[in-house]
């Protein structure tokens, strides 16, 4: 017999994250599980305020009407809205066990700019060396300035950059002065240096600096295809919609010969460990980004490995359904 449930989560944000302006206080969300016949799937649901186009308050009643129906014993669409298909579709994969177990557990570390305090994260963990720095927060200057310290002071190191669209093409311009052309190699890529896709694809084309699609992938009539320059997408399901659409993404990316990389909208700790389920699964090989669990106060349900953050149980959520 199936069984739905609907639980409300709040979860206290480290004081200093700032989303497009907006100081995040606590990071709101749903988590649905699902059980029928001995078995069991979760999701989360979390709409990213100010980058998903619904709000938690619509996507509430989307995901209660869709699991009423499904406890009933239906088989209804899943919501047009992206974060409630995400949840809901990673609740059946795990329900009806294809999601698998194995998870890619090796992050990019985000980095403030500080080279002795990433040496000791990087130093502390296996795999690559690879980091990732926001830009354009400041001056386009100094951002070049700290990426070309932190590639001067640690040799074996790479570097992913995100300047969610915030330079002009004089910003960037300014930027890429002050990195040495010897260090550009590695950065692997820099997601939307500039305001127009246009603007972006010339930075690369002028610098040398090779580019990733993040916010296009979500525009209307968006192709992903091989272009001068261009070397990944930023794949973000809860932003992105099913996880046939993820899926979908991800294959259109491979046969264009770019990078997918799957990357975390600050879900819980919970959706966290399911998109390091996908990245093993989907991008074999590839760092997930997925550095974002520091930026909370505590873990839900199911807690990151060696992460040192308490983990509230289901019993600690406001039941929906």
């Amino acid at each position: 017999m199936r069984a739905a449930q609907l639980y409300r989560y709040q979860v206290p944000m480290d004081a200093g994250v700032v989303l497009r302006e907006r100081r995040l206080k606590t990071r709101d969300g749903l988590l649905v599980r699902l059980r029928d016949s001995g078995r069991e799937g979760w999701g989360d649901i979390a709409p990213l305020p100010g980058f998903s186009e619904e709000t938690l308050d619509a996507a509430l009643p989307a995901a209660r009407d869709w699991l009423l129906a499904w406890q009933r014993g239906d088989a209804p669409a899943l919501p047009a809205m992206a974060s409630v298909a995400f949840g809901l579709s990673l609740a059946q994969a795990e329900l009806h066990g294809t999601l698998p177990q194995a998870g890619n557990y090796h992050v990019a570390p985000l980095c403030t700019g500080d080279p002795d305090e990433l040496f000791a994260r990087l130093a502390g963990q296996r795999g690559d060396n690879v980091a990732k720095v926001k830009v354009g927060l400041y001056e386009a200057v100094r951002d070049g300035m700290v990426v070309n310290l932190l590639l001067e002071a640690l040799p074996a190191l790479r570097l992913r950059l995100d300047a969610n669209r915030a330079w002009t093409p004089v910003k960037a311009q300014q930027f890429a002065k002050y990195v040495n052309p010897a260090y550009r190699s590695r950065i692997e890529f820099i997601e939307e240096p500039c305001k127009t896709p246009d603007d972006s694809r010339a930075f690369a084309a002028q610098t040398g600096i090779a580019i990733a699609w993040d916010e296009s992938l979500r525009e209307r009539d968006f192709t992903v295809a091989a272009e001068p320059g261009l070397r990944a997408v930023i794949i973000k399901p809860t932003l992105t919609g099913s996880l046939e659409r993820v899926r979908e993404q991800i294959a259109c990316a491979h046969a264009a010969g770019l990078t997918a990389v799957i990357s975390s909208s600050l879900e819980s700790s919970l959706g966290l460990t399911q998109l390091a389920r996908l990245a093993a699964w989907l991008t074999p090989g590839v760092t997930p980004g997925l550095d974002t669990l520091a930026l909370m106060q505590a873990q839900l349900v199911r807690p990151w490995p060696d992460s040192p953050l308490p983990c509230w149980s289901v019993d600690a959520l406001e039941p929906l359904l």
